[in-house]
């Protein structure tokens, strides 16, 4: 059974998860921030199992508009689509928190998946340490 969870601080589950999806598998140094404190933290269960996270907030600088980031599911559960069903779902909280906007760092490498959910790639590429990002926004 699949099950949601939103957090108003960082749990545990989500320090595990991003660990072994950023930190782990893909190399990154520098993956907790602190809007971790401030962020809406979405853990996604599989059996009881958290096995994929999200954070959203609102950006500080334009009415209505949010931010989501570190969008991570566990290697063994990708293919289970439990990434569009996190996105989904803060997308439908964004909107009951009265957001209009959508914004999203996006690794280049998934890019098309944010595509397939009607997000728009603007802007060039960068690199967030080393992996190439692209700027990605949605209207709700």
């Amino acid at each position: 059974m699949i099950t949601y969870k939103f957090f108003n601080h960082l749990p545990p589950e989500a320090v595990n998860i991003r660990k072994a999806v950023f930190v782990e598998e893909q190399g990154f140094h520098n993956e907790f921030d602190d809007i971790d404190e401030r962020a809406l933290h979405l853990i996604v269960y599989a059996d009881g199992k958290a096995v994929g996270n999200l954070r959203t907030f609102a950006d500080d600088t334009a009415l209505g508009t949010y931010i989501i980031g570190r969008l991570a599911v566990l290697k063994e559960y990708r293919r289970f689509h439990l990434g569009q069903k996190l996105m989904l779902a803060v997308e439908a909280e964004i909107k009951r928190l009265g957001g209009t906007k959508i914004m999203l760092s996006a690794q280049c490498q998934a890019q098309k998946f944010y595509e397939k959910l009607g997000y728009t790639a603007s802007g060039a590429v960068y690199l967030d340490e080393h992996c190439p990002h692209i700027h990605m926004e949605k209207n709700i």
